[in-house]
Parts: C-alpha cells; structure tokens; sequence
C-alpha cells in the first residue's frame, strides 16, 4: 500500500471516529468500528487511545505506522449519525464501498432534527404521561403539559444562541419550575407537588449517564469518568435552576 492511500485511509478512518464521539456514541463502539472500517479498506491493524475531548489513532500496514490525533467537540446525541455510520462500515465490510464511496457517503452526513412544531408538544406531553401516571389529576397533568413545553421551548431558544449547556439547563429549569408551581399558588390541582416533579424530567440526562456507566464498565475509565462528570453537572445546574425557582416562589424557606 502506497503511503499516499494509507494517509488517506487512515483520514478517513480517525473522521468518522472523531463524528461517533461527537454524536455520543460508547468508546467500545467507537474502537470497534474504526478498527472493522480500516481492516475493510486495508489496513493491518488500526490502535486507538480515546480520551475526555480527544483521539488517537494509529494505522498499521507493511511495518509502517501513521500517527493522528484529532479533538472531539460535543455536538449532541444524534443516533441517526450514529447509525449511518455503521451502515458505512458495514457495506464496506462486504465490499460494497472503497475508500472514494465512503468518503463522499460520511462528507454527506448531516445532523437532522424534529421540527419544533412537533418537538416541542412531544415533550410536553410524556411529561404528562408521567405526572398521570404517578398519580396526578387531571389539572396537574395540564399544567405538567404547559410547563415541561414552554421550558423545551426555552432549551431550544438557549441552544440556537449557543449558551453553556449548564446554563441552558438552569435557565430552563428555573423556567418550568417556575410555571409549574402556579399549581400551589392558585390551588389548580389537588396534587401541586407533581407537575413540579414530571416537567423537569425532560432535563435528566440519562444517556450520558448511561454512557459513562458504560465506558467505564468496559475498561474505559478515563472516558466513562468523564462523561459522569459532565452529566452530574448537568444535574447539578437542573437543580440550582430548580432550587431558585422555588426560592423566588416562596416555596423554600
């Protein structure tokens, strides 16, 4: 293999290692897939040393070694990217795709969302069903609706202007739990505790967690620990927004 083709294999390889950490993809699944990717467009062997923020990669063939390194930039969950790569991956296994095929197919890859005007009711409403389901009447499960809502409204309005994350998640918990104590203060529901409750569960971050539990299951340590850092802050700005909201409803002494 020319130096040449092994560059650009291992380019392309470290590219789509680089999207599956940035869409939150676990590291096994990451070392995984760039290892079947490599070994399908002809490397010998493909090492990766993934860490809180960055990757590297090194490629193997005929004794020669090339060495990368790439920073990772969160950009969000998205599983649709996540997917569509190993769909790469594994038509390439079957020789379906070279190396040309695969990188017109990952520089063709685009983060999609839902529209708000579907987005946003969604959410409102499982966090309805949950405050029904806990027990809560029907003026309470409304109010959960308007609540959790108007706060997915605001998260998303947060992240169009690229705040912090933990500032988003303040803001937006100190706004729904503002709204959703209206039930205390003008006696909507028989079950006012709940809709404060249900509405900011859409701020939990439990994939994160779930990730990092899982990295570190798996040998990750450096990667998992992280990660559970990140989602604790996360929760820990939820609750400050919580906590301050209360304290201004005069709910907290």
């Amino acid at each position: 293999m020319y130096a040449d083709t092994q560059n650009d294999i291992t380019r392309q390889v470290v590219r789509v290692a680089q999207l599956l950490l940035a869409y939150g993809a676990e590291s096994e699944l990451v070392e995984e897939m760039s290892q079947r990717l490599g070994a399908a467009l002809g490397l010998a062997s493909v090492e990766l040393s993934i860490s809180s923020n960055s990757l590297v990669l090194t490629s193997l063939v005929h004794g020669r070694c090339i060495t990368t390194t790439r920073r990772i930039r969160e950009h969000g969950i998205n599983m649709t990217i996540i997917c569509e790569l190993q769909r790469i991956c594994l038509l390439t296994e079957k020789g379906l795709y070279g190396l040309a095929e695969v990188r017109k197919r990952v520089n063709r890859i685009e983060p999609r969302s839902y529209p708000k005007r579907y987005l946003i009711p969604m959410i409102g409403l499982s966090c309805a069903s949950f405050c029904h389901l806990y027990g809560g009447d029907l003026a309470a499960s409304a109010l959960t609706f308007l609540a959790s809502s108007i706060g997915m409204l605001v998260r998303l309005q947060i992240a169009k202007h690229h705040f912090n994350l933990l500032v988003n998640f303040a803001v937006t918990a100190f706004i729904t739990v503002g709204i959703a104590q209206l039930g205390y203060h003008f006696e909507l529901t028989s079950t006012p505790k709940l809709p404060m409750a249900a509405s900011v569960l859409m701020l939990v971050p439990g994939f994160p967690m779930i990730n990092a539990i899982s990295d570190m299951v798996k040998g990750h340590l450096n990667v998992g620990i992280a990660r559970w850092g990140h989602a604790t802050l996360l929760t820990v700005a939820s609750v400050v927004g919580i906590t301050m909201a209360m304290q201004v409803g005069g709910l907290l002494l």
